[in-house]
Protein backbone atom coordinates (compact mmCIF):
# COMPACT_ATOMS: atom_id res chain seq x y z
CA UNK A 1 0.00 0.00 0.00
CA UNK A 2 3.08 2.22 0.02
CA UNK A 3 2.69 5.18 -2.31
CA UNK A 4 -1.10 4.98 -2.44
CA UNK A 5 -3.09 8.12 -1.64
CA UNK A 6 -4.76 8.30 1.77
CA UNK A 7 -8.23 8.04 0.20
CA UNK A 8 -7.25 4.80 -1.59
CA UNK A 9 -5.93 3.28 1.65
CA UNK A 10 -9.16 4.22 3.43
CA UNK A 11 -11.24 2.58 0.68
CA UNK A 12 -9.11 -0.57 0.97
CA UNK A 13 -9.65 -0.68 4.75
CA UNK A 14 -13.41 -0.19 4.35
CA UNK A 15 -13.56 -3.00 1.80
CA UNK A 16 -11.73 -5.34 4.18
CA UNK A 17 -14.09 -4.48 7.03
CA UNK A 18 -17.08 -5.18 4.77
CA UNK A 19 -15.59 -8.58 3.91
CA UNK A 20 -14.97 -9.39 7.57
CA UNK A 21 -18.52 -8.38 8.47
CA UNK A 22 -20.02 -10.71 5.87
CA UNK A 23 -17.74 -13.52 7.04
CA UNK A 24 -18.81 -13.01 10.64
CA UNK A 25 -22.49 -13.24 9.75
CA UNK A 26 -21.88 -16.45 7.83
CA UNK A 27 -20.09 -17.99 10.82
CA UNK A 28 -22.91 -17.00 13.16
CA UNK A 29 -25.26 -18.91 10.87
CA UNK A 30 -23.01 -21.95 11.12
CA UNK A 31 -23.23 -21.73 14.90
CA UNK A 32 -27.01 -21.86 14.71
CA UNK A 33 -26.81 -25.07 12.70
CA UNK A 34 -24.39 -26.58 15.20
CA UNK A 35 -26.74 -25.84 18.09
CA UNK A 36 -29.33 -28.23 16.71
CA UNK A 37 -26.78 -31.02 17.17
CA UNK A 38 -25.75 -30.25 20.76
CA UNK A 39 -27.01 -32.83 23.31
CA UNK A 40 -29.11 -31.62 26.20
CA UNK A 41 -26.30 -32.14 28.70
CA UNK A 42 -23.85 -29.90 26.83
CA UNK A 43 -22.93 -26.37 28.11
CA UNK A 44 -25.40 -24.43 25.94
CA UNK A 45 -28.30 -26.36 27.45
CA UNK A 46 -27.33 -25.40 31.00
CA UNK A 47 -29.30 -22.76 32.83
CA UNK A 48 -27.55 -19.52 33.69
CA UNK A 49 -26.82 -19.03 37.37
CA UNK A 50 -27.62 -15.60 38.79
CA UNK A 51 -27.49 -13.71 42.04
CA UNK A 52 -30.50 -11.44 42.28
CA UNK A 53 -30.65 -9.23 39.21
CA UNK A 54 -26.93 -9.41 38.47
CA UNK A 55 -26.12 -11.28 35.28
CA UNK A 56 -23.71 -14.20 35.48
CA UNK A 57 -21.68 -15.10 32.39
CA UNK A 58 -22.56 -18.78 32.71
CA UNK A 59 -20.46 -21.92 32.30
CA UNK A 60 -18.89 -23.92 29.51
CA UNK A 61 -18.68 -22.48 26.02
CA UNK A 62 -21.58 -20.12 26.71
CA UNK A 63 -19.69 -18.55 29.60
CA UNK A 64 -16.55 -18.11 27.51
CA UNK A 65 -18.53 -16.55 24.65
CA UNK A 66 -20.19 -14.12 27.06
CA UNK A 67 -16.75 -13.36 28.51
CA UNK A 68 -15.37 -12.54 25.06
CA UNK A 69 -18.50 -10.53 24.25
CA UNK A 70 -17.92 -8.37 27.33
CA UNK A 71 -14.34 -7.61 26.26
CA UNK A 72 -15.37 -6.83 22.69
CA UNK A 73 -18.13 -4.51 23.92
CA UNK A 74 -15.52 -2.69 25.97
CA UNK A 75 -13.07 -2.31 23.09
CA UNK A 76 -15.73 -1.26 20.58
CA UNK A 77 -17.09 1.37 22.97
CA UNK A 78 -13.61 2.69 23.71
CA UNK A 79 -12.56 3.12 20.09
CA UNK A 80 -15.88 4.69 19.22
CA UNK A 81 -15.10 7.33 21.83
CA UNK A 82 -11.56 7.68 20.45
CA UNK A 83 -12.90 8.52 16.98
CA UNK A 84 -15.16 11.17 18.52
CA UNK A 85 -12.26 12.77 20.40
CA UNK A 86 -9.98 15.70 19.69
CA UNK A 87 -6.78 13.61 19.61
CA UNK A 88 -7.97 11.43 16.73
CA UNK A 89 -9.26 14.44 14.80
CA UNK A 90 -5.78 15.98 14.83
CA UNK A 91 -3.65 12.83 14.83
CA UNK A 92 -1.16 11.88 12.13
CA UNK A 93 -2.69 10.18 9.06
CA UNK A 94 -1.20 6.79 9.94
CA UNK A 95 -2.48 6.88 13.53
CA UNK A 96 -5.93 7.97 12.32
CA UNK A 97 -6.03 5.03 9.92
CA UNK A 98 -4.82 2.55 12.55
CA UNK A 99 -7.45 3.64 15.07
CA UNK A 100 -10.24 3.78 12.52
CA UNK A 101 -9.41 0.31 11.27
CA UNK A 102 -9.15 -1.09 14.80
CA UNK A 103 -12.52 0.43 15.73
CA UNK A 104 -14.03 -1.28 12.69
CA UNK A 105 -12.61 -4.65 13.67
CA UNK A 106 -13.76 -4.36 17.29
CA UNK A 107 -17.31 -3.48 16.24
CA UNK A 108 -17.33 -6.52 13.94
CA UNK A 109 -16.07 -8.74 16.76
CA UNK A 110 -18.72 -7.36 19.13
CA UNK A 111 -21.53 -7.95 16.65
CA UNK A 112 -20.25 -11.43 15.83
CA UNK A 113 -20.37 -12.54 19.46
CA UNK A 114 -23.78 -10.94 19.92
CA UNK A 115 -25.17 -12.83 16.92
CA UNK A 116 -23.42 -16.08 17.79
CA UNK A 117 -24.66 -16.17 21.39
CA UNK A 118 -28.20 -15.19 20.42
CA UNK A 119 -28.17 -18.04 17.88
CA UNK A 120 -27.46 -20.69 20.52
CA UNK A 121 -28.92 -19.38 23.79
CA UNK A 122 -32.17 -17.84 25.06
CA UNK A 123 -32.16 -14.07 25.69
CA UNK A 124 -31.82 -14.41 29.46
CA UNK A 125 -28.45 -16.17 28.97
CA UNK A 126 -27.00 -13.47 26.70
CA UNK A 127 -24.86 -10.78 28.32
CA UNK A 128 -26.76 -7.47 28.03
CA UNK A 129 -25.33 -4.32 26.50
CA UNK A 130 -22.88 -2.92 29.04
CA UNK A 131 -22.50 0.66 30.24
CA UNK A 132 -19.00 2.15 30.37
CA UNK A 133 -17.24 5.03 32.10
CA UNK A 134 -14.19 6.38 30.28
CA UNK A 135 -13.92 9.55 32.34
CA UNK A 136 -10.39 8.54 33.33
CA UNK A 137 -9.23 8.74 29.71
CA UNK A 138 -8.37 12.08 28.12
CA UNK A 139 -9.55 11.63 24.54
CA UNK A 140 -7.81 14.85 23.53
CA UNK A 141 -4.41 13.54 24.62
CA UNK A 142 -2.25 11.17 22.52
CA UNK A 143 -0.51 9.57 25.50
CA UNK A 144 -3.79 8.86 27.28
CA UNK A 145 -5.47 7.38 24.20
CA UNK A 146 -2.60 5.25 22.91
CA UNK A 147 -1.47 3.94 26.30
CA UNK A 148 -5.05 2.88 27.05
CA UNK A 149 -5.39 1.35 23.59
CA UNK A 150 -2.26 -0.74 24.13
CA UNK A 151 -3.49 -1.82 27.56
CA UNK A 152 -6.81 -3.00 26.11
CA UNK A 153 -5.24 -4.78 23.14
CA UNK A 154 -2.60 -6.55 25.23
CA UNK A 155 -5.33 -7.58 27.68
CA UNK A 156 -7.48 -8.88 24.84
CA UNK A 157 -4.66 -11.02 23.47
CA UNK A 158 -3.89 -12.48 26.91
CA UNK A 159 -7.61 -13.13 27.45
CA UNK A 160 -8.09 -15.15 24.26
CA UNK A 161 -4.85 -17.03 24.84
CA UNK A 162 -5.91 -17.90 28.36
CA UNK A 163 -9.42 -19.01 27.44
CA UNK A 164 -8.63 -21.08 24.35
CA UNK A 165 -8.23 -24.44 26.07
CA UNK A 166 -11.50 -23.88 27.97
CA UNK A 167 -13.55 -23.94 24.74
CA UNK A 168 -15.15 -27.28 23.83
CA UNK A 169 -16.66 -26.71 20.38
CA UNK A 170 -14.01 -26.76 17.65
CA UNK A 171 -15.77 -24.07 15.61
CA UNK A 172 -15.52 -21.52 18.41
CA UNK A 173 -11.93 -22.47 19.19
CA UNK A 174 -11.01 -21.83 15.56
CA UNK A 175 -12.79 -18.49 15.58
CA UNK A 176 -11.11 -17.45 18.83
CA UNK A 177 -7.76 -18.24 17.21
CA UNK A 178 -8.58 -16.02 14.26
CA UNK A 179 -9.78 -13.16 16.44
CA UNK A 180 -6.78 -13.26 18.79
CA UNK A 181 -4.46 -12.98 15.80
CA UNK A 182 -6.25 -9.76 14.79
CA UNK A 183 -6.04 -8.43 18.35
CA UNK A 184 -2.30 -9.16 18.34
CA UNK A 185 -1.92 -7.22 15.08
CA UNK A 186 -3.68 -4.28 16.73
CA UNK A 187 -1.36 -4.42 19.73
CA UNK A 188 1.76 -4.66 17.58
CA UNK A 189 0.70 -1.76 15.36
CA UNK A 190 -0.09 0.52 18.30
CA UNK A 191 3.10 -0.43 20.13
CA UNK A 192 5.18 0.29 17.03
CA UNK A 193 3.87 3.87 16.69
CA UNK A 194 3.84 4.75 20.38
CA UNK A 195 6.47 2.87 22.41
CA UNK A 196 10.19 3.65 22.01
CA UNK A 197 12.59 1.21 20.41
CA UNK A 198 12.36 -1.17 17.47
CA UNK A 199 11.37 -4.30 19.39
CA UNK A 200 8.45 -3.08 21.49
CA UNK A 201 5.91 -4.43 18.99
CA UNK A 202 6.67 -7.76 20.67
CA UNK A 203 8.12 -6.54 23.95
CA UNK A 204 9.36 -8.73 26.79
CA UNK A 205 6.27 -7.76 28.78
CA UNK A 206 3.98 -9.59 26.33
CA UNK A 207 6.22 -12.22 24.69
CA UNK A 208 8.22 -14.58 26.92
CA UNK A 209 11.72 -15.99 26.41
CA UNK A 210 10.25 -18.99 24.58
CA UNK A 211 8.65 -16.70 22.02
CA UNK A 212 5.14 -17.30 23.36
CA UNK A 213 2.54 -14.63 23.97
CA UNK A 214 1.16 -13.95 27.44
CA UNK A 215 -1.93 -15.93 28.50
CA UNK A 216 -4.17 -15.20 31.48
CA UNK A 217 -7.29 -16.96 32.73
CA UNK A 218 -10.71 -15.26 32.51
CA UNK A 219 -10.95 -14.58 36.25
CA UNK A 220 -7.60 -12.77 36.20
CA UNK A 221 -8.57 -10.78 33.10
CA UNK A 222 -11.89 -9.75 34.64
CA UNK A 223 -10.11 -8.57 37.78
CA UNK A 224 -7.67 -6.51 35.69
CA UNK A 225 -10.49 -5.02 33.61
CA UNK A 226 -12.46 -4.31 36.77
CA UNK A 227 -9.50 -2.38 38.15
CA UNK A 228 -9.70 0.06 35.24
CA UNK A 229 -13.17 1.17 36.34
CA UNK A 230 -14.32 1.23 32.72
CA UNK A 231 -17.22 -1.22 33.09
CA UNK A 232 -20.16 0.21 35.02
CA UNK A 233 -22.72 -2.59 34.53
CA UNK A 234 -22.19 -5.26 37.20
CA UNK A 235 -21.99 -8.93 36.26
CA UNK A 236 -20.50 -12.04 37.82
CA UNK A 237 -18.38 -14.91 36.52
CA UNK A 238 -19.09 -17.47 39.23
CA UNK A 239 -19.21 -20.42 36.85
CA UNK A 240 -16.11 -19.80 34.74
CA UNK A 241 -13.05 -21.96 35.50
CA UNK A 242 -10.51 -20.38 37.83
CA UNK A 243 -7.62 -22.59 36.69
Amino acid sequence: MEGQPLSKKRDDFKSRRHFLKLGGLAVAGSGLLLYSCIPEDEPFAQQRQSEGDVFDLGSGDLGILNFAYALEQLEAAFYTRVLDGAYWAGASPIERLYLEDIRGHEVIHREFFKAAINAVAPPEQVLPELEFDFSGVDFSNRDSVLSTSILLEDTGVAAYNGAGDLIDLTLYLQLAGKIVSVEARHAAALRSVYLPGFTEFAGDDVVDEQGLDVARRPQTILQEVGNTGFIVTPFTANNLPTE
